[in-house]
């Protein structure tokens, strides 16, 4: 695949010569989707082709499809589940004269599109020069509601520049059949997702229509609604049909004169629902929308916006295309969970098909704390998601044996589903994982325990699952045995050191509850010696170290596996597409960070030196075949002292998707980078670290850079840190104070009309910058 080519802007993403060249086209589909984290929309054309995949997305909304295996275990999941494309609004066709406008055909005089970050609107604009003479203009404005999460419109107007022109306008809500899959090469998963509903409901009027359709295994009740408001037209007739409501709009126009079309379109769903009432409240959308009416939906889009970057904008100064990264990530960061509820996020969002809509320990990892710092009550509404899936991870862990409960790998519903359990069921540190996104929002926000969220029974079912995975030797040490940690190329080993480190703080955050809850405690019968249990076991956590490298083993005897002959293999990434996992599984090569990913989130458990050996030990083993490696590596490259790669590895982290460096944006964005690029801003050249009872602060400047600044919430406040080679200015600027935030080691009290202030340190690294493998330095 290949980036389009893109202005710099700080404030917009512009394509001003669309590409439609298939490969290009793919991405860019990707990078222009809007979404409000309920509905998302791929940015493909209006014309309808050429187009490589066309979507519309609801949260949660997925469909079964069988797994195959060779030979099949006990505890296998039987069922796959797959985000469905649902009924699709976004084409309106256009006939002048008899001719279709067809870009991929006829390249026309001008093409563009702009994504607004401050409107939250997609435009496009085409100048075509019809066959008959006359030129037209075309204009289009698309949205996704960030006030009303069922809504979404489209503003289509069709001018005649210098001539009479007789139009033909083709609105579609279509696509409950057809869906874009990936079939994987089993003919029963093609047949299960090509046509994932049936139609159930369809009716229409004058101007518009609905349809509602239900999957045929997962019982989802899915609505779409149509609406059309047309200015300047002769004609207007709809008709229901083939899964499809199609409105036409006929009118001739002198030279000067304008066709306006306004498409308001509304979706719901039910699980195993009425469809009559799903029909009803797909319609009510539609009703909202037309309400406000268009200039009240921009309008709404705007104040929504505006709040945003009032208390979230990121700035850095000396690099323009970093800045328009950065913005535009944030901006998908929140449009990706907004207005979600009682549905997860996937790791692509609702942007593409890729990991079939699955949501990850990703989404934990590194959108749910970004969420936190940002826009704390959409991180809560996605913690309560995870939540609810509490019983179906304690029925998990019953049939692995185990006690407690076991967060699903990969899911939609919170069932698990990944049938490659080296890469998925060993990978336990997803709970540790999960347990850290619900204690870092309760520390950002100084919220008590709640049964909302289910905080401490997630942390007392995590920490006995622990207890019964792991080991005891003879010698006292307590050892994790066949986990697989987050680098996918080392798999199913022993004491993998980030597992072990995460499960420890699982423990430790399980005791400390227990000890502060009693009343809570009682009522899930956690007694004294359970408690003692839990401490015995994190004190005596077993910690490779190799004596004769002075670095962390990322797992037991990892830094004695063969090393693996970079230089000969500079042509091959991914690498799994290329070497089988029986070899890379023995070889020292890192997918992605792990034991480097350690070092940031269990951060008291290393020294100054262990952190500057370990980072340069792995850094020259790590490939980043993985899109969310790269933020890691620039927090911990800037807790090391090296500012400059920090810099380069957030720029990756960043681009990661405007410049499509692992080459499959066209499967959706990379939300786990998204929102890795705000953490290694913050994070890394910010030093930020939330994991205390006093926020602290520890920030670098790269020498490209003569500026950053950003903004968080903390326990309720909104604070700017903005940080020149003068120093770090931290405002209050929304909240009652006085806050101490800790800088560089120095308490610092903020307050209303007080700013803190402190000078620039220069870091001072223990060891020169590390280098990477041939080929797999940072692409920023």
């Amino acid at each position: 695949m290949a980036a389009p080519e893109l202005d710099v802007d700080p404030w917009r993403v512009t394509e001003p010569d669309v590409d439609v060249s298939d490969d290009v086209l793919a991405v860019s589909e990707t990078l222009f989707s809007l979404a409000n984290g309920f509905v998302g929309m791929r940015g493909t054309l209006e014309d309808g082709r050429p187009a490589r995949v066309r979507g519309t997305f609801l949260s949660g909304v997925f469909e079964h499809y069988p797994l195959s295996y060779p030979e099949r275990g006990y505890g296998d999941p039987v069922q796959g589940q797959a985000i469905v494309s649902v009924a699709d609004g976004t084409v309106v066709r256009l006939v002048a004269d008899g001719a279709a406008m067809d870009v991929g055909s006829v390249r026309p005089r001008h093409h563009s599109r702009t994504l607004d970050l401050r409107a939250g609107t997609l435009d496009r604009r085409v100048e075509w020069a019809l066959p008959s003479g006359t030129t037209l203009q075309v204009r289009s404005r698309r949205l996704v509601s960030l006030a009303e999460r069922s809504v979404s419109a489209i503003r289509y107007a069709v001018r005649a520049v210098d001539g009479p022109v007789h139009l033909v306008l083709r609105s579609d809500l279509a696509g409950l059949v057809d869906r874009p899959s990936v079939t994987k090469g089993d003919p029963r998963v093609g047949e299960a997702l090509a046509e994932p509903f049936e139609v159930v409901r369809q009716r229409c009027g004058d101007a518009g229509g609905t349809m509602v359709g239900r999957t045929r295994s997962s019982g989802m009740v899915v609505g779409a609604s149509v609406a059309h408001l047309v200015d300047g037209a002769g004609e207007v007739t709809t008709e229901a049909r083939d899964h499809t409501v199609r409105t036409g709009v006929t009118a001739y126009l002198e030279a000067g004169e304008e066709l306006v079309l306004t498409k308001v379109l509304g979706h719901a769903w039910v699980h195993e629902g009425d469809p009559d009432d799903v029909l009803d409240l797909a319609e009510a959308a539609v009703a909202s929308g037309l309400d406000r009416g268009w200039e009240g939906l921009e309008r709404a889009q705007q104040e929504v916006l505006e709040d945003l970057w009032q208390t979230a904008d990121v700035e850095v100064d000396g690099d323009p295309q970093l800045q328009q990264a950065l913005r535009y990530c944030l901006f998908q960061l929140f449009c990706s969970a907004a207005l979600t509820s009682d549905a997860p996020v996937g790791a692509k969002g609702l942007t593409g098909l890729g990991y079939d809509g699955h949501t990850f320990w990703d989404i934990e990892g590194f959108v749910v704390p970004a969420l936190s710092l940002l826009r704390p009550g959409v991180a809560r509404r996605l913690l309560r998601w995870r939540a609810g899936t509490l019983e179906k991870a304690r029925h998990r862990a019953r049939v692995l044996d185990l006690q407690g409960a076991t967060f699903a790998w990969r899911t939609i519903d919170g069932h698990e589903c990944s049938p490659y359990w080296p890469a998925s069921t060993a990978a336990m540190h997803v709970n540790a994982d999960v347990c850290r996104a619900f204690w870092l929002h309760r520390n950002v926000t100084g919220e008590p325990f709640d049964d909302d969220l289910r905080l401490f029974e997630i942390l007392v079912e995590t920490a006995r699952l622990w207890t019964s995975m792991g080991h005891r030797d003879a010698d006292g040490g307590w050892h994790l045995l066949g986990m697989t940690g987050p680098d996918e190329y080392t798999g199913v080993v022993d004491d993998n050191v980030f597992t072990n480190l995460m499960a420890r703080r699982n423990l430790l955050w399980a005791a400390d509850a227990a000890e502060e809850q009693d009343e809570l405690a009682a009522a899930m019968a956690v007694t004294p010696e359970e408690v003692a249990s839990w401490r015995d076991a994190a004190t005596s956590v077993h910690v490779p170290w190799d004596e004769e490298r002075g670095v962390h083993p990322m797992n037991d005897h990892f830094t004695t596996y063969r090393e693996w002959r970079f230089a000969d293999h500079r042509d091959c990434y991914p690498l799994q597409e290329h070497h089988h996992y029986a070899k890379i599984y023995r070889r020292q090569v890192l997918k992605q960070a792990d034991l480097v990913q350690a070092l940031w989130w269990c951060r008291d458990d290393f020294t100054d030196e262990e952190v500057a050996r370990d980072l340069d030990y792995y850094e020259a083993r790590t490939v980043r075949d993985s899109s969310l490696s790269a933020a890691v590596q620039a927090v911990v490259c800037a807790q090391a002292g090296h500012a400059d790669l920090a810099l380069r590895y957030l720029r990756e982290a960043a681009t990661v998707d405007l410049l499509d460096v692992q080459g499959d944006t066209d499967d959706g964005l990379h939300l786990a980078a998204v929102g890795g690029s705000w953490l290694a801003l913050a994070a890394g050249l910010g030093g930020l670290r939330e994991d205390r009872e006093e926020l602290e602060l520890s920030p670098v400047l790269p020498q490209a850079l003569e500026r950053t600044a950003f903004h968080l919430t903390w326990r309720g406040r909104v604070l700017r840190v903005e940080t020149t080679r003068e120093g770090t200015t931290v405002t209050l600027r929304r909240g009652e104070g006085p806050v101490t935030v800790v800088v560089d080691g120095a308490a610092l009290e903020v307050r209303p009309d007080a700013p803190a202030r402190a000078p620039l340190r220069t870091p001072t690294p223990l060891l020169p910058e590390p280098t990477q493998p041939v080929g797999r330095e940072p692409a920023g």
